[in-house]
C-alpha cells in the first residue's frame, strides 16, 4: 500500500487491543515505519512495546490520521482528548462499534471529516472484511486513504449510507460466531453418530474452512457450489431437505438471527 502521505505527517492509533495491534502489525507489515506511528494506550501489550513506535507520546501538531479503536465504552474518555486535532486538516476514521459519524462530529467540531469503518475479528489474522463509510465533506481521496489502512488486514467495502451498517453488524460483524456455532453444533453432531469427539471437531473445523475458501474463490456461486455437490435422493439432498425448509432450516432461523443483531446493533447506536 502506498502510505508516503501518512508516513510524512503521521499516524496516531488510539487504542491498541486486539483490533488495534492486527492493524499495526499489517501497516509495519506494508512498510509502514514505526517512526510514523504514535500509539496510545493505557496498558500496551509487550508486543507494541516492542515495534519502535511512540508510545504515549506527545503526538505531531496535524496528523494524516487518527484511528480510534479503542472500545465503546472508553470513547467518552479517550475521545475528547483529540479535540485539538478536529476541524479539518486531520482525517478520522473509526473502528469503534456502534458509535456514530456525528457523535465524532460532536466532539470534534463539525468540519472534521470521519470515516466509520466495520471490520471483523478475521482481521487478526489478516483475512477480516471491513465495511466502511465517510461523512459528507469526506474526499475520494480521504476514502482511498483509509481503505489503505484498513487493507492490511482483510477486504474493504463502501457502503451507500450509514444507516446501511447495523445489517452489515448483522451479517459480517457479528457473523463470525454463527460460523463458530456451526463448527461446534457439526462437530457434536457427528459425536452423535458415533465419531470420537476430537475426530467429529477436526472434520467440522476443516470442512466449514475449505468450504468458505471455496466459496470465497470459485467463479460459481455459493448456490451452484451447493447445486454441485448434491447428487439426486443422495445423501447430501437428505440433509438439505432438512436445512433448507423454510420454515425449521437455516433460511428462518438466519434470517430471524441477522434481523435480531441487526435490530440490537440500530439500539445500541442510538445510545
Amino acid at each position: 500500500m502506498n502510505m508516503d502521505h501518512v508516513a510524512s505527517r503521521g499516524l496516531v492509533l488510539l487504542g491498541c487491543g486486539k483490533m488495534g495491534s492486527a492493524m499495526l502489525a499489517g501497516w509495519l507489515e506494508g512498510g509502514l515505519p514505526p517512526g510514523s506511528v504514535w500509539v496510545r494506550d493505557p496498558a500496551p501489550s509487550d508486543w507494541v512495546k516492542a515495534q519502535g513506535v511512540h508510545l504515549n507520546s506527545d503526538w505531531p501538531a496535524a496528523p494524516a490520521i487518527v484511528l480510534v479503536a479503542v472500545k465503546p465504552q472508553m470513547m467518552a474518555d479517550a475521545l475528547p482528548s483529540m479535540a485539538a486535532l478536529g476541524g479539518g486538516g486531520t482525517l478520522f476514521v473509526s473502528v469503534a462499534a456502534g458509535t456514530p459519524i456525528e457523535y465524532f462530529r460532536e466532539v470534534l467540531g463539525a468540519g472534521t471529516p470521519v470515516i466509520r469503518a466495520m471490520p471483523n475479528t478475521p482481521a487478526a489474522i489478516g483475512r477480516g472484511i471491513t465495511a466502511l463509510i465517510g461523512s459528507a465533506d469526506v474526499s475520494e481521496d480521504q476514502v482511498a486513504q483509509a481503505e489503505a489502512l484498513l487493507s492490511a488486514v482483510g477486504q474493504t467495502v463502501r457502503l451507500q449510507s450509514e444507516a446501511q451498517m447495523d445489517a452489515v453488524t448483522g451479517v459480517s460483524g457479528s457473523g463470525p460466531a454463527y460460523v463458530f456455532h456451526l463448527i461446534e453444533t457439526l462437530a457434536a453432531a457427528g459425536e452423535a453418530q458415533g465419531l470420537p469427539a476430537d475426530l467429529s471437531m477436526t472434520l467440522a473445523k476443516a470442512t466449514v474452512a475449505g468450504a468458505g475458501a471455496l466459496a470465497e474463490t470459485a467463479q460459481e456461486t455459493p448456490a451452484e457450489l451447493r447445486i454441485n455437490v448434491t447428487s439426486p435422493n443422495g445423501t447430501t439432498q437428505a440433509a438439505l431437505e432438512v436445512l433448507m425448509n423454510d420454515q425449521t432450516g437455516f433460511p428462518k432461523l438466519l434470517r430471524d438471527a441477522v434481523a435480531a443483531a441487526t435490530d440490537r446493533s440500530r439500539e445500541l447506536s442510538r445510545g
